[in-house]
């Protein structure tokens, strides 16, 4: 995946836009949680460019980063089971839980 880099304009507008209650949805019901996900990975990409390596973070801040983690890699392993269940069940019985997410 290529870097995505918006200017902070672009980010508080994109903000604005997943705040109005106006949108449609689509056929799945599933707008939010794209706009959603792409809020955060653009979030979270703009602070890890910003955040120098040896910056050290408040306590609460780096709790929430790691709570957020772990939602995520939940989210995403439930999603590839739902996705590969079927394909998987004829190669022994992979375990989700094992996977690590973007280490």
């Amino acid at each position: 995946m290529k870097n995505i880099v918006i200017s902070e304009q672009q980010l508080k507008e994109l903000i604005d836009l997943k705040n109005k209650k106006n949108l449609k949805e689509d056929k799945d019901g599933n707008y939010m949680s794209k706009q959603q996900l792409f809020l955060i990975a653009t979030m979270a990409y703009k602070m890890w460019e910003n955040l120098p390596d040896d910056e050290q973070l408040d306590d609460w801040m780096e709790s929430k980063i790691a709570q957020c983690e772990q939602s995520i890699s939940s989210v995403v392993k439930a999603y590839l089971y739902d996705e590969v269940d079927d394909a998987m069940k004829g190669m022994g019985g992979l375990n989700f839980d094992d996977i690590v997410i973007g280490k």
